[in-house]
């Protein structure tokens, strides 16, 4: 009988002891250390707006799929506080995007944020795969100058309006969690 009590203590004691360093390794969630919501406005120039493009198709689609696959899109796009798109920019958004997926919308983007306000100086670079189906998606904030010097996080993009080929905004909640 005294021999059951010592295995069960034991037991009891090695699962204690596997609960606890399990409990003590999970890390907290961290909070950003900045964060900024934006709206990024795209117009597409379609052969007839030249004065109020800002993006331009530099190579055609394929045909593969009926879903624009191997479009590439080059563009230096007002990014305002709001979503007015004649809001004052508060940055431009300058890089390209392609679509780079035969049997659905799909798109991958790299920008950088260029920012030359009141508020704000330097660069935030953004990159990732834009799948256009889900309603936010996530883009990875790579690094940065100025204000934003070597800073990392996620811009979670949601598409707020979408006019067709020739006009689409979108929100971006962007979340850094390396501020120096």
């Amino acid at each position: 009988m005294g021999e059951l009590v010592v295995k069960s203590c034991f037991i009891l004691f090695f699962f204690f002891v596997i609960c606890q360093s399990s409990l003590a390794s999970k890390k907290p969630l961290r909070q950003p250390c900045k964060r900024l919501e934006l709206y990024y406005h795209d117009i597409l120039f379609d052969g007839t707006d030249l004065a109020n493009a800002t993006s331009a198709k530099v190579a055609n689609q394929t045909t593969l799929g009926n879903f624009k696959f191997g479009m590439l899109v080059v563009f230096d796009d007002p990014v305002t506080l709001d979503s007015h798109l004649l809001s004052l920019p508060v940055a431009r958004a300058q890089g390209f995007y392609f679509y780079d997926k035969k049997n659905d919308y799909n798109a991958w983007f790299a920008f950088t944020l260029v920012f030359n306000s009141t508020q704000y100086k330097g660069t935030l670079n953004i990159m990732g795969a834009d799948l256009m189906a889900a309603d936010t998606r996530d883009l990875s904030v790579v690094g940065g100058t100025g204000d934003f010097f070597l800073t990392k996080g996620i811009a979670t993009i949601q598409t707020d309006v979408f006019q067709g080929a020739k006009y689409f905004r979108l929100k971006m909640d962007i979340k850094l969690y390396e501020c120096y």
